[in-house]
Formats: C-alpha cells, structure tokens, sequence
C-alpha cells in the first residue's frame, strides 16, 4: 500500500461518525409562526379583559393590535393579488375578520384571525417540513474532504472545490467527499444512507464509492470521477428540487377553477346578506350569517389537498435513490397498468460475466489452464466479452503471461501468441462451423442456458468452451411478482437480443410475455399497441435503443447509473442506484398519494358542505365555523405529510 496510506492508516481508530444533524426547521424560525403567535397572545391577553366587562380602552388597542399582528400579511398578499386581478381567498378571511367587527362582533373577528393565521403558521411549517426532507439530504455529503497533492503531501479543502482527476484521502469513519473510484485500499463501507442497504458493502481497489457513504476501518484513496455539482447526492437533491416546483394536473385543475369558485362564494356571500334583508331581517344578523357563509364556503382545504401527499411522495422517493422529475409524474406513475421491461441493463445487471468454463476431453486442461489462456489471448482486447473473461482471472488471482503478435478481427475474434503458442478465441459457429461431438453438444447445451460461448482454440485444436452471460438483477424476480401483483398483469419483455436467450432469462423471473429480436421503433409501436388499448405504460430501460419507448410510453423510468444520457434525459423518473425492486416501490408510493389526495378532497368536500347547509339552515355560530374550516384545512395538510415518513416506502419482500 502507497506510503500516504500507511502513514495515516495505523493511527486511526475511530468509529463510524456520527449521524448528520437532521435539518429541521424551528417553528419561530417562520414568521407566519411568529406573526400568529404575536396574535395568539395578544388575543389572550385582551380575552379575559372583554369576559370580565373592563372598559373598551383597555382590551380595545390589544384587540386591534391582535387584528394586525395575524391579518397584515395575508391582506397584503391578498391586495397585490387583487391588483392583479386575482381573487384570492386570504383577503376574504381578513374582509370578514373586519366586518365582523364593525358589526361589534369584535371577539369573534380576532378570533378569526388568530385561528386563521394559525393555520396559515401551520401550512408554512408543513411546506418547511417538506423542504427540510430534501435540503436534508445535503447532509449526506461532508464540507471538507483531504485532497493528496502531486508531492506526496496532503491539504484539507471544501468538498465543492474537488475536480475531477484529483486524489482524495478517505480515513477510517471519514465520509466519502466525492463520487469516484477506488485507486488503492481496501474497506467496508456504509451506503445505508445512498443506497439503502442495510449491511456495509465490501470495497477495493477499482470499485466505485459515492459521497456521502461512510469508510469503514481501512483507509481509501479514491480518485474523483464526478464534480461534486454533478454527484449522486447533489443529483437527487436538485432533482427533487425541480420536481416540487412543478404541479400535477390534479392541482392545476383546482387552481383553474379555484377562480371561478371564489367569484362565485362572493355572489352567494352578497345573496345570503341580501336575501335576509329583503324579508325584514335585522342587519346584523344577516350581515353575521353571511360573513360566517363566505368563511366557511372557502375553499382553503381543497387547495391544500393535492400538494403536499405530491411533495412528500417525491422527497421521501428522492431520499431512495428514485428521482421523480416532476409532480405530474409522481401523479401519473400511481396510474400504471402495464409494465415493458428491458433486458439487458434493466433486468440484467449489463455486465457479462464468466458463467461456464468447459475444457474439451483430451486437452489435459483444467479450468484454470483454459482461463488462463483464454485471459492473457484477450487481455489487449477492449472488447465487453474480452474484459468479462480477464475480470474472471483477476477474480481467482491467476498470473496471466504476455501476449504477442495480438490481432483482433470484428465478428471473428482474436488471436495471439501465449507462451509460444497460438491460441485463438471467437464464435464457435465461426471458427468451426462443421464441429461434431463433444463440442457441438456443449455449445447447444450452454446457449440453451441463454449463454454466449466462446471457443478456445490452442494451435489451431479446441481446447475448451467459455460461457458467458449477463447476471440477473438479484432483485429481479421479487420485483416482477410485485409488478406482477401492482398491475394485474405480468410484465412484458421488450429486447433486441435473440428469442432463445430472451426466454431463457425471462422464465427465471416468471415473464411469459416475450417480445425478443426487437429494433427501438418496434419497441414503441408495442407501446402504442398497448396504450391504443387504453393502459397506462411504464416502460423501465437504460440504453439509446429504449429512449424512443421511455419517450412513448405513460410513463418511463431509467436505470441511473449506467443509463445513456439519451435514456436519463428521456425518461419521467431514474433509478439513481439502478435498484430495481424501487420500481414497484415508487408505483405503491404514487398509488398511496393518490389516495391521500382524494381523503382529502373528501374531507375538505364533507367539512364545507357541511358548515354551509348549517349556516343556511340554521345558525351557525361564527367561532365555530372559523374552527371548523380552519381545523379542515389543517387536517388535510398534516394529512397530506404522513408520506415523509420512513414506514411509507414499503419495498417489496
């Protein structure tokens, strides 16, 4: 190990640090809540003063003082909205605060208006609540990292001024600066807050660490691949960010005739005070009844419904990992119907792999002799099937001798020279097209598995067979059979790759739909065929050729972390981690923040008809019906949080 590792590693002994202190905003850090509890005790204050009969000068200015403290600024917001020819309901609730008490009711107007600008605090708190979930996640990322310099010393910097190419220091219990890859060193770390894994994951050199995870007891030197601005953390957070400044169709549709209501609650409000008057009632009780009308027929609660279960779905989906890219997403993704998985890089982990090693009788080879040969033949070769087979050397530490005279031919394979011998490496069906026996048996046999195979050959003879095949996601099959349960239906299988490999694959997860040998324009006209049939689509890929598909689809979602930019670009949401099992997680998630929204709804529809039949049937008392309306509003915005918590992302088992 390098001599900056071992001068620092030896000394350390230090635990895992502790946890980030979790961001969380102070109530009287708001002002709606200092302004609302200003009113809150001056109303007290000025309460018993009004009960006990004391003179008005004494309880009067504390009453006034009460009014302006909770209603300045919601009257002022709801006068730079008048001027823009906006209605908005804020100012209605200080209108009536006002006219209650020039009709005497001045009790009942601060009442009011303390209860109002309470649940005005509280809304702000729940919005504060929601943007602490995401700011929190900055947390993850520590301020400084200890950068190595070209002369062998070391400098302590802010984590935002690393570029990529430098050299960092990552000490036992230290937290990861930057996204990177291991350069020297060996250590368990703790991805539990990246990726969600609950047991710490073993690293070494060539592996790849993101910020924010913590090293465990061996000392790291990672070299930075990501500009901290572009890192898996800073990537979730900005995303986030963007998707909660969007709205979802449901809320532009409350927001478009939210107008037109409050247009309309004014001309009912004018025909509840006129209508009274008309038949001989007194003007302050018609003047009280309709101002209790145009309180309680507010639609305050129905515009806090939709928003918040949204935001919290996407920043309790964005803590794991899976970037919703908008609102109109997170809504959209609850009403999945139909699934179309790819294959290679979505279902499989997109890396071939070494899965057969079959020497031919009469050669005298073992596995490892055949590896060996095969290994040191490719090792010049960048070719995905190349580095797969000297992967699988390195793996079982076999020393691989030189190669000479390496030539490489497109769709033939390669040749070199190793230890004075030819040896040759391709496609069976290439380099022997008429094999026999033995080999032609094997070679059937391992692509009736869903392998490719590779034929060795040592001075022009067969040596041994190589399979290779691209491993199954471990979560693969648990997350169709949850996609399965989600929908009604299994998912389809949509790849390019040839039919036999295809079903091969998809008969281990339990997909009997197959759609194999597929270009992108046949993989959207699926799509098509599927949503002119009137299903909603989710489509989950990672390559260029999905991008068309994503595009096409209800809905499309990307594989993160070796997802072309055209498929991260295209798609609705990414699976920063490339964890597949979030999918089904994030669709139960979107489903339970539909179903939050229409609780709401309901509730906010259920409250107002309520207080407003018993205002026009009978005689509502104005403090109760401020409780009521302002208690609807409250509960359907704590409502609406109940998705932040951890126990709503409910991962498949």
């Amino acid at each position: 190990m390098s001599s900056v590792l071992d001068q620092h590693a030896a000394p350390v002994t230090a635990g895992p640090p502790p946890a980030p202190p979790r961001r969380r905003t102070r109530v009287l850090a708001l002002p709606e809540a200092r302004w609302a509890l200003a009113s809150l005790v001056l109303f007290l204050l000025a309460l018993p003063l009004s009960l006990l009969g004391a003179p008005a000068w004494a309880f009067g200015p504390l009453f006034a003082a009460a009014y302006l403290t909770g209603g300045w600024e919601p009257g002022w917001e709801g006068l730079k909205a008048l001027r823009d020819r906006t209605l908005d309901v804020d100012l209605l609730m200080v209108v009536a605060a006002v006219g209650a008490a020039a009709i005497g009711q001045v009790l009942d107007g601060a009442l009011l208006i303390v209860i109002f600008a309470t649940s005005g605090a509280l809304e702000a708190l729940a919005t504060a609540r929601t943007a602490d979930s995401v700011r929190g996640l900055l947390d993850l990322a520590p301020a400084t990292a200890t950068r190595l310099l070209p002369d062998g010393g070391e400098e302590t910097v802010a984590a935002e001024e690393l570029g990529v190419g430098d050299t960092i220091l990552v000490r036992p219990g230290e937290r990861v600066g930057a996204d990177g890859r291991i350069l020297d060193g060996a250590s368990d770390l703790d991805q539990a807050t990246i990726t969600g894994e609950p047991l710490p994951v073993a690293k070494r050199t060539g592996d790849e660490v993101f910020a924010g995870t913590v090293n465990g007891t061996g000392a790291l030197r990672v070299r930075v691949e990501r500009d901290p601005s572009d890192s898996v953390i800073a990537r979730i957070v900005k995303m986030v960010q963007e998707a909660s400044e969007t709205k979802a169709p449901t809320q532009l549709f409350i927001e478009k005739i939210e107008q037109r209501y409050s247009i309309g609650m004014v001309a009912a409000t004018l025909a509840v005070f006129a209508v009274p008057l008309a038949y001989g009632s007194g003007l302050q009780p018609a003047l009280l009844r309709a101002m209790t009308f145009m309180i309680v027929a507010s639609p305050c609660a129905v515009v806090l419904s939709t928003m918040p279960p949204l935001l919290s779905a996407i920043a309790n989906a964005g803590r794991h990992g899976v970037l919703s890219k908008s609102a109109v997403v997170m809504e959209r993704l609850g009403q999945v119907d139909a699934v179309a998985l790819d294959k290679t890089g979505t279902l499989t982990e997109g890396t071939p792999r070494v899965t057969a090693l079959r020497p031919l009788p009469g050669t005298g080879l073992t596995d490892d002799a055949l590896l060996t040969l095969a290994a040191a033949a490719e090792h010049p070769s960048e070719h995905p099937l190349a580095r797969a087979v000297v992967e699988a050397a390195h793996e079982r530490r076999l020393p691989l001798p030189d190669a000479l005279d390496f030539a490489s031919t497109p769709g033939h394979g390669v040749r070199a020279t190793v230890d004075g011998r030819s040896v040759t490496i391709g496609s069976p069906a290439r380099l022997l097209p008429s094999a026999t026996g033995p080999v032609r048996e094997s070679v059937r046999e391992l692509e009736d598995a869903g392998q490719t195979v590779m034929l060795v050959l040592h001075d022009g003879s067969p040596a041994g067979l190589i399979g290779v095949a691209d491993r199954l996601r471990p979560d693969a099959a648990v997350t169709v059979a949850a996609l399965t349960e989600l929908t009604g239906r299994a998912p389809t299988l949509l790849t390019g790759d040839n039919e036999r490999a295809a079903r091969h694959l998809a008969g281990q997860v339990g997909i009997t739909d197959v759609r194999a040998g597929l270009l992108p324009e046949d993989k959207v006209a699926a799509v098509r065929e599927w949503e002119g049939e009137g299903r909603k689509v989710l489509v989950v890929g990672d390559g260029v050729n999905d991008a068309p598909a994503l595009a096409a689809a209800h809905t499309g979602i990307a594989m993160g972390r070796a997802g072309s930019d055209l498929a991260l670009e295209t798609a609705d949401a990414v699976v920063v981690h490339d964890e597949l099992a979030t999918v089904p997680t994030v669709l139960t998630l979107s489903r339970a923040a539909r179903r939050l929204v229409i609780q709401n709804l309901v509730i906010a529809g259920v409250f107002i008809t309520a207080l407003v039949v018993w205002d026009l049937v009978a005689t509502l008392p104005l403090p109760l019906g401020v409780a009521g309306h302002e208690g609807s509003t409250v509960i359907v915005g704590l409502n609406g949080l109940r998705l932040l918590r951890e126990a709503a992302w409910k991962s498949p088992s």
